[in-house]
């Protein structure tokens, strides 16, 4: 236990003006409007709409304005501390819908140390007016594509796509996470506080730690989930290997399990050099009921997996699905491919989630690192975006000053899973390296999305909040049926 940190910590807690820290509300009546927010869960609890309005981009003088939504839910406590704002993952994400589908109960426990916002990012949800872009460019449908022609075909779609968002009026190069920390800070401002909290994960927690270096002294803590820094929006092919013998690991505590798979990786490797030599015509009814017919190939496969591997569940039905077509079966496969094939075989991008990838883009030694990794790896490159992308128009990326990890003295809680396939514990670790009043919970057998799984971690987030020690805890989840749990999925 580090002392200094503790009596730092008392020393800036007793400086701290509550009636300061809380949101002020007199100047928000015409931002604002009172409604009743109700869940998906058919709960329902009192709440604010607001918004306010930000350059898209900063850099043009002549940019058009902007409008960002969110939902304020008023603190509870006695002693409210500054507002916690949720960052969604994505890129992409919605915080409001986050709030309403699949955190509710936290968004409401948290209220207790402040007021909490459902924010949704520009480009996101209710702050967004950009259409996705469809190209012209095939991913494949029932035609063999190459590799190298696939990545093709996506650096053409952006170059399509790009100058479609221009035509409408958008400046692309307002997306990149330098623009959205500054939204961060002019929400602060528009709140009228002095500091901030963040709340994020995934690349909601990438937002967060560029905002920990941009807004020195407006971030008072940050709790984040499934770190990805700030030089890792794209992951190295090798960790995504050892990955899977964590999952290895997870299914030799399954008899049943390790009955069916004995080696996961030998598994996904014959099943990849299966579908190179031959791949496979599935015919299936896709969402809006029409038959398609398409080429699966093993580059399919890798995509699926690097789909499918966030969390448990979903790994489940990956396994399942690995297993079946190792023995020649594609009933599940055909199953499964109405989410991942869509309705037709067009490359398409949703604009603020492709812009804000290749904006943070990726150091020249990561580049390098990762090509030669990918030579050899499971799933190569496809748990990302093609490196490619970011040659399309370099003017788009941003430069490796943004990609330096930060260095802080601000209070962080960083909440990792064992068997997060997306965001790997290691790199995770790596990236908050650089702050000092780090605390590193480790959540076992849970994935990416640990925010709701188990109950623990919802009482270690507040125990943070409190000022409390939780540095080095390990919370144990509960890890479902490997081979049957993620049938429920289908359901959905």
């Amino acid at each position: 236990m580090n002392l200094n940190i503790i009596y730092a910590s008392l020393f800036a807690l007793s400086l701290t003006d509550p009636a300061a820290a809380a949101v002020q509300t007199d100047h928000l009546d015409e931002q604002e409007k009172e409604i009743v927010f109700e869940a998906a869960s058919g709960e329902a609890t009192e709440a604010f709409e607001g918004h306010f309005t930000v350059p898209e981009n900063r850099a043009n003088p002549d940019s058009r304005t902007l409008t960002l939504r969110y939902v304020r839910f008023p603190a509870t406590g006695s002693n409210p501390g500054s507002p916690i704002v949720y960052l969604a993952g994505g890129p992409g994400g919605s915080g409001i819908r986050t709030a309403r589908v699949r955190r509710f109960a936290l968004f409401m426990a948290l209220r207790e140390f402040g007021d909490v916002i459902a924010l949704d990012q520009r480009g996101t949800g209710a702050s967004t007016d950009m259409p996705k872009c469809s190209s012209s460019q095939s991913s494949g449908g029932t035609a063999p594509v190459l590799d190298e022609d696939y990545r093709k075909r996506q650096v053409a779609a952006l170059k399509e796509c790009l100058a479609f968002w221009t035509d409408k009026g958008i400046d692309v190069r307002g997306y990149n996470t330098v623009q959205n920390v500054a939204d961060l800070s002019d929400l602060r401002q528009h709140l009228g506080v002095s500091q901030l909290t963040l709340w994020g994960i995934s690349y909601g927690s990438h937002l967060a730690l560029a905002a920990a270096r941009q807004m020195e002294g407006e971030i008072d803590k940050i709790v984040i989930a499934s770190a990805e820094g700030l030089d890792q929006t794209i992951k190295l092919p090798a960790r995504t290997d050892r990955y899977f013998e964590r999952v290895q690991q997870a299914i030799d505590r399954q008899p049943e399990a390790k009955a069916e798979i004995l080696d996961i990786k030998a598994l996904m490797r014959r099943v990849h050099a299966k579908l190179e030599q031959a791949p496979v015509m599935i015919d299936y009814v896709d969402r809006d009921g029409v038959e398609q017919k398409h080429l699966w190939q093993r580059r399919n496969m890798q995509s699926a997996a690097s789909g499918m591997i966030s969390d448990p569940l979903p790994l489940s039905l990956l396994l399942q699905l690995y297993r079946e077509v190792d023995q020649g079966e594609y009933g599940l496969l055909k199953k499964i491919a109405p989410r991942m094939l869509g309705s037709d075989d067009k490359i398409a991008f949703w604009p603020m989630s492709v812009l804000m990838d290749i904006a943070s883009g990726t150091s020249a030694d990561r580049r390098a690192l990762i090509k030669m990794q990918a030579k050899t790896s499971l799933l190569a490159t496809y748990l990302n975006q093609p490196l490619e992308l970011e040659n399309v128009e370099p003017t788009l990326v941003l430069g490796e000053e943004f990609r330096r990890p930060p260095i802080s003295d601000i209070p962080l809680l960083l909440l990792s899973g064992t068997l997060d396939g997306r965001t790997y514990i290691e790199s995770q670790h790596e990236a908050v390296r650089g702050f000092a009043n780090r605390q590193l919970v480790t959540v076992k057998d849970a994935g990416h999305n640990l925010f709701m799984s188990p109950p623990e971690v919802t009482l270690t987030i507040q125990e943070f909040m409190r000022g409390e020690d939780v540095d080095g805890r390990v919370i144990v989840s509960e890890l479902p049926d490997l081979m049957t749990a993620g049938n429920r999925l289908l359901r959905q």
